[in-house]
């Protein structure tokens, strides 16, 4: 039987289910990848994040090799084309068997199913593994066989399941005799350079170890604090599928004998971390409409957002006059990547100080990150949005200023990225335009909007909602 493997969100060659089940042969499979620009572009996917995609799969071309598997890369355009570029593939190569790993959100799904169909009706095997989590959706459910709609009892339930089913042993493909690597072909994509990241599989393994051997241990503590580097930095690698959340999780198992209990407060922090990561792909598998735009809360799509351009522009571009709020928005646009405790303060300012749609700040966040995950990325707006499954209260409203004075003490991630306020003194940082005014220095923008008055501005919005 001759065996392919289709590769999508999972360019790596350990802990891949659908590649290691593949090898199971005598022969080498063939490997393909399809560019999809055209659905990428749809998906608001960052020219970033497909430069760094795109700089993996030339890692993964030269490690297949190496195993004596050929990649293929074929330019489909749109994912309403993979059958049929699979359906020639199939053919070109005699595959009898094709191997993958399964997406989750709607759009994935709808083509999976559309390949499969068009596969099997030629003869060809389809096999859909789901070696892109640790626990595949439908092992979670309470006792009336539901999915769990809050993330607490969700996370207590998948560490039992964990308990069970993680393996021990990495998942390693078969090798063959090696064959020559050849060069991707040259497909135009819309990129920006990504090169600060190292790509590959190489890179993340490396990644994790670092940050297992040298910080996990205070990443609890540390996780908040953006001024610091207490973060595992692996988000990117997750998102291409670069390392898996099986071998990251089994990184965490030297910390305690009854993995996943009795970890020290930092690897569970972490390992709770994936969790979330979980949580919301399977969300995505039991709740096709969050793939359309639509809040889980169903009463919440109905609230009156402001059309503000210009309050907008001014938070796309890091003006608000809102130092943490600038420097977060900032970072994203220069580098492509935010610290999660600023994806939080930006998404609610967004959300409850300029009560703008909850959607554009999701499209815009998705148009600019490396590690653009649309189900992680979705449930966050959602969260912070307080629209989504188990979202912050929506009276809870962050105060940037306070949020800022927590987070960021001495202001030293607001100067870096704010640099019209280096010479601010830390007691002035986080609120710096009085002091600005009697230096005269007004080279820093003022606030679009006064924080008390926007959170009752929201706060009556939403109550005409929840309460009518």
């Amino acid at each position: 039987m001759k065996k392919a493997i289709w590769f999508r969100s999972d360019l790596r060659t350990l802990d891949n289910e659908a590649l290691y089940l593949a090898c199971q042969s005598e022969s080498a499979p063939e490997a393909i990848f399809l560019v999809c620009e055209d659905t990428w572009q749809r998906h608001h996917w960052a020219p970033i994040k497909q430069d760094f995609l795109w700089r993996t799969l030339e890692v993964l071309n030269e490690n297949l090799a190496a195993l004596g598997i050929k990649l293929h890369v074929k330019n489909a355009g749109r994912f309403s084309n993979a059958g049929g570029a699979l359906r020639e593939f199939c053919k070109e190569h005699s595959i009898d068997k094709l191997y993958f790993n399964a997406e989750y959100a709607l759009d994935e799904k709808n083509r999976d199913r559309a390949v499969t169909a068009v596969l099997e009706n030629d003869g060809v095997e389809v096999s859909l593994q789901h070696g892109n989590l640790l626990i595949k959706p439908g092992m979670v459910k309470n006792q009336q066989g539901e999915y769990y709609k809050k993330f607490t009892p969700f996370n207590k339930r998948w560490r039992a399941v964990l308990a069970k089913e993680i393996d021990v042993t990495p998942l390693k493909p078969n090798s063959f005799p090696n064959v020559n690597t050849e060069p991707l072909p040259n497909v135009s994509l819309k990129t920006e350079d990504s090169s600060h990241y190292p790509a590959g599989e190489d890179a993340a393994l490396s990644k994790l170890g670092q940050f297992v051997g040298h910080s996990v241990e205070t990443y609890k503590s540390g996780r908040d604090r953006p001024d610091q580097r207490h973060t595992s930095e692996l988000s990117a690698y997750l998102a291409v599928g670069a390392i898996s959340p099986v071998t990251a999780a089994r990184a965490l198992q030297q910390f305690s004998p009854e993995f996943p209990y009795g970890l020290p407060e930092g690897p569970d922090t972490w390992l709770t971390e994936l969790a979330w990561r979980e949580f919301y792909q399977h969300l995505m598998d039991f709740e096709p409409r969050l793939s359309k735009g639509e809040s889980f809360q169903r009463e919440t799509d109905s609230i009156q957002w402001r059309d503000d351009e210009e309050g907008f522009k001014a938070w796309c571009e890091g003006k608000t006059g809102y130092p943490i709020v600038d420097a977060g928005m900032r970072q994203l646009k220069e580098t492509g990547w935010m610290h999660n405790r600023l994806r939080m303060i930006t998404a609610n300012f967004l959300v409850k100080d300029l009560l703008i749609d909850w959607r554009k700040g999701e499209a815009f966040f998705m148009q600019h990150l490396i590690d653009g995950s649309f189900p992680a990325n979705n449930g966050g707006w959602q969260w912070s949005a307080s629209v989504g499954t188990d979202a912050v209260p929506y009276f809870r409203v962050f105060n940037p200023v306070k949020q800022s004075e927590k987070f960021d003490p001495q202001g030293t991630y607001i100067r870096n990225w704010v640099k019209e306020l280096e010479s601010v003194p830390d007691k002035h940082i986080h609120w710096p335009h009085d002091w600005l005014s009697q230096s005269q220095q007004n080279e820093y923008c003022p606030p679009i909007v006064e924080h008390k008055a926007a959170r009752e501005r929201f706060l009556a919005t939403f109550k005409q909602v929840k309460h009518g």
